[in-house]
């Protein structure tokens, strides 16, 4: 006779015995995050009497430990839950194959926008004037678009890990800041041709040198660690931006040291100045003089800038030196082995991406009118290199929409007042945007682990064309 075994009761067992280690798990994690957090958000510097203090704010501390706790203990019981089925996944997914069909559609009106943008932000902000914090937005996001996409061929496409892509950006930012205000230079073209004609085409003469600087300081890199790969490279890298940044401290003869390079001259319109008067932009073009003319002029040369990074990458993957970036990224032996020059090839990535570091820098300095070696630290380094890695390797889009939402996202942080009406009036929501921008980062990763694109067009194909899932190919490249 077939004996009938009750379920219900191990059944049972095994929920009680999953809701038991993720609550143990999540009040682990509640404590880690409480001897973390403590000292960071739990005390507060305040001036007491003339003296430095300190103030508590248990009740920030504790909403922050309970979100954390109750974050860890929903992700114990549903993603992370050991019923839950894993799904395997062979191809790429619904959204994939979404993007790849709306892929030929975004892009054209991504650019579109991007052309538009300044008489969308004069048109939402109700006048010329007051769109100049959209309008300097616009460019934050570009510059760094433009760094992304330099990074890219490096990172992305070479395979080449660099933590010290910053550092051709300040080459390329006290490259044309020197040149731009050297009175011989000055001299010699006032005595030459006039007063004026340095300051006013200073910047256009000294982009092309800007990237090719920055390109030869690239070369320089590249040499020493022609034979490092991964993790050691990454470490010589960072080493070489922290090296540059120090060397532009320290050399205060040349680089002004800490103090920096001031009254760098502004850009101009092909030598005419964005200023009052009868030579001025304003009047050549019968406008009323306004200051947003020129940074409506910047957002302009910024996005054409931008826009010769992306047509110079995407045409160079079609040809065998992106083709041997490739090769490389995927497997350096084979590459050798294939009888690639893995030397060329690695020199040719490095001395790309820092050439369009190198025009972004010159940007950087004429946009500022000042430079100094506090623009130029690691941080910056970190933030592209985040942009590169949230956007997807490989992928161009991939990367203008992570830095637009990076740097657009951080910008909007900055606009968290209703948060008051939770944590009182005395909570300064500005000294929280890291660490939200942190949690979000942190989610974006686990959700799309391979970057916000995961799906890469080949550079090469037989007979059709096909999209190549991002969980396909080696570290999500392709």
């Amino acid at each position: 006779m077939a004996q009938i075994v009750d379920t219900a009761p191990a059944s049972a067992q095994a929920s009680e015995s999953i809701l038991a280690h993720a609550l143990k798990d999540a009040f682990i994690t509640g404590l880690v995050a409480l001897g973390l957090l403590g000292p960071l958000i739990g005390f507060e510097t305040v001036i007491i009497d003339g003296a430095l203090g300190l103030n508590y704010r248990p009740l920030v501390l504790a909403v922050m430990v309970g979100i954390i706790f109750f974050g860890r203990l929903i992700l114990n019981l549903t993603v992370w839950s050991p019923n839950r089925q894993p799904k395997i996944r062979t191809g790429p997914t619904v959204f994939d194959r979404a993007g790849a069909i709306i892929g030929p559609v975004v892009k054209p009106a991504l650019l579109a926008f991007a052309i538009c943008f300044p008489a969308i932000a004069v048109f939402w902000s109700g006048g010329l004037n007051p769109s100049r914090y959209l309008v300097d937005l616009g460019i934050l996001i570009l510059t760094y678009v433009m760094l992304g996409w330099g990074l890219n061929i490096v990172v992305g496409l070479a395979g080449l890990l660099d933590l010290g892509y910053v550092a051709f950006y300040a080459v390329g930012a006290y490259t044309y800041a020197l040149l731009a205000t050297s009175q011989p230079i000055h001299d010699f073209f006032a005595a030459l041709v006039g007063e004026d004609f340095w300051s006013n085409w200073a910047f256009w003469f000294c982009l092309p040198m800007a990237g090719l600087f920055s390109g030869l300081w690239g070369m320089i890199l590249g040499f020493p660690v022609l034979r490092l790969r991964g993790d050691y490279l990454a470490i010589v890298t960072l080493a070489f931006g922290e090296i540059i940044r120090l060397v532009l401290i320290n050399w205060v003869d040349f680089t002004g040291g800490g103090a920096g390079i001031a009254s760098i001259p502004r850009v101009t319109f092909f030598g005419v100045p964005f200023e009052r008067g009868e030579d001025g932009f304003a009047a050549l073009f019968g406008l009323s003089y306004s200051p947003m003319h020129r940074l409506i002029f910047l957002y302009f040369v910024i996005l054409g800038l931008a826009l010769l990074t992306a047509f110079a990458t995407v045409r160079l993957r079609r040809l065998p030196v992106g083709r041997a970036w490739e090769a490389l990224r995927e497997d350096e032996i084979a590459c050798r082995s294939l009888g690639i020059n893995t030397t060329n090839t690695k020199l040719s990535a490095f001395a790309t991406g820092a050439m369009f570091g190198g025009f972004a820098g010159c940007f950087f300095a004429v946009r500022a009118g000042f430079v100094s070696p506090e623009s130029f630290t690691f941080d910056i380094s970190a933030m592209i290199l985040a942009i590169v890695v949230l956007g997807g390797m490989g992928s161009q889009i991939g990367v203008a929409v992570a830095a637009a939402v990076m740097m657009g996202g951080m910008e909007m942080l900055r606009n968290l007042d209703f948060l008051k009406e939770f944590f009182g009036d005395a909570f300064d929501p500005t000294l929280y945007r890291m660490l939200i921008f942190g949690f979000a980062m942190v989610a974006i990763m686990v959700w799309k682990p391979r970057g916000l694109v995961s799906t890469r067009d080949p550079t090469i194909f037989l007979k059709e064309k096909k999209s190549v899932s991002g969980d396909l190919v080696k570290e999500g490249h392709g």
